[in-house]
């Protein structure tokens, strides 16, 4: 029973160690060994502005101005967020805005407070 990583690309199980890579025969892909490591941690880390990392119940600052879409509402630099809810997808938090309502906010315009 081989303990080496499945193929990230094709899933197979042929994988072979090259110095510190991984190598695929069947579909030629490569990867680091700490492409592995990484992976192992499954937790996705989302992180602000100024690299801090943020989880759920976080509050933080909007740190541009942010054009809400659909609308003729701004979001303006300074505007403090509670209670932040992180998830996957094109934006990494959903929040309520007072004033605006809910919305969805991406981890680079903004700061932990």
């Amino acid at each position: 029973m081989s303990s080496l990583p499945k193929c990230p690309q094709c899933n197979s199980e042929f994988t072979y160690e090259d110095g510190n890579m991984y190598v695929c025969p069947e579909c030629a892909h490569e990867w680091g060994k700490h492409a592995v490591e990484a992976s192992v941690n499954d937790q996705r880390v989302v992180r602000d502005a100024y690299g801090n990392v943020l989880n759920d119940g976080d509050s933080v600052t909007v740190i541009k101005d942010l054009k809400v879409k659909g609308s003729s509402s701004v979001v303006k630099v300074g505007t403090k967020v509670k209670n932040i809810r992180l998830v996957d997808g094109d934006h990494d938090i959903d929040c309520k805005i007072d004033g605006i309502g809910a919305m969805g906010l991406k981890s680079e315009f903004v700061k932990k407070a």
